[in-house]
């Protein structure tokens, strides 16, 4: 009998939440097993765990002092958008975001630069800036989706990003269902999203579609949740896909939100 509670302690305790945070060093950073911390993969963790409600150490302070290390404006965008999500106002972060945004309304380099700069004011409780709406809109393919950059191939991630922006900037009607009915073709009978048509699902894939789902207040799959749950190992951790096991903190991280029905930004 004693050796079964061990077992069911142990199983009870291998939870994703549990996954990440044994992955955080005292400084308040986090790292892959094996690897070397930095802030975006702390970002990405402080992010989750806080969709999930859970605490998330001294994340806030590490993020604080590698600011400046920062040079990539979806760096910015990311490190603003969890350290908002802790509720501090990032204020040098937002200012160089909105130093970066173009008469065209662009926000950095690319599509997703500019969407994640919708995320980072947002979350913030910011405006988002109209230009910057206006210019996500635009790229919208002719079959819903968006990608990374203007011109390049749509996939179900930057689509679902996209989403999440344009819903947090009040954004509704017939943008949103074409970009969700994009997502739905890359559903697969398994239940989970793919990036591209024929990539096969992955649990990022699916957990940001889920994400899209829950901004835009429709149903979610509920196989797309069974799917990422098979996912889900031993040791409480998220497998990329079926076939592969890569970066456990970064996916784990990236599904949180998608099992706390929480897309971004963050609400509490």
């Amino acid at each position: 009998m004693g050796l079964r509670l061990l077992v069911a302690t142990a199983l009870t305790a291998a939870t994703p939440v549990a996954f990440v945070q044994a992955h955080q060093a005292p400084n308040g950073s986090f790292a892959e097993p094996g690897g070397s911390a930095g802030p975006l993969l702390t970002a990405w963790a402080t992010l989750g765990l806080r969709a999930s409600g859970a605490p998330t150490g001294d994340a806030l302070q590490y993020l604080i002092a590698h600011e400046d290390g920062l040079s990539q404006v979806t760096d910015l965008e990311l490190v603003a958008t969890a350290e908002s999500a802790l509720g501090r106002k990032p204020a040098r972060l937002l200012a160089r975001i909105r130093s970066a945004q173009r008469p065209n309304g662009r926000i950095g380099a690319t599509v997703n630069s500019t969407v994640w700069g919708i995320l980072a004011l947002r979350q913030a409780r910011e405006p988002a800036p109209r230009a910057a709406v206006r210019f996500v809109l635009r790229h919208q393919a002719r079959n819903g989706g968006w990608a990374w950059y203007a011109g390049g191939q749509p996939d179900s991630n930057d689509t679902a990003a996209a989403l999440q922006a344009l819903r947090a900037a009040g954004v509704s009607g017939r943008p949103v269902r074409r970009g969700l009915a994009y997502l739905t073709r890359l559903r697969n009978r398994d239940g989970g999203f793919e990036l591209t048509p024929g990539r096969g699902s992955d649990a990022q894939s699916t957990a940001w579609a889920v994400q899209a789902f829950v901004a835009a207040r429709r149903p979610v799959p509920l196989d797309a949740i069974a799917y990422l749950q098979r996912l889900r190992r031993a040791d409480g951790s998220f497998r990329y896909s079926r076939r592969y096991v890569t970066t456990p903190v970064w996916v784990t991280a990236q599904v949180l939100p998608a099992l706390a029905r929480k897309p971004f930004p963050l609400r509490q």
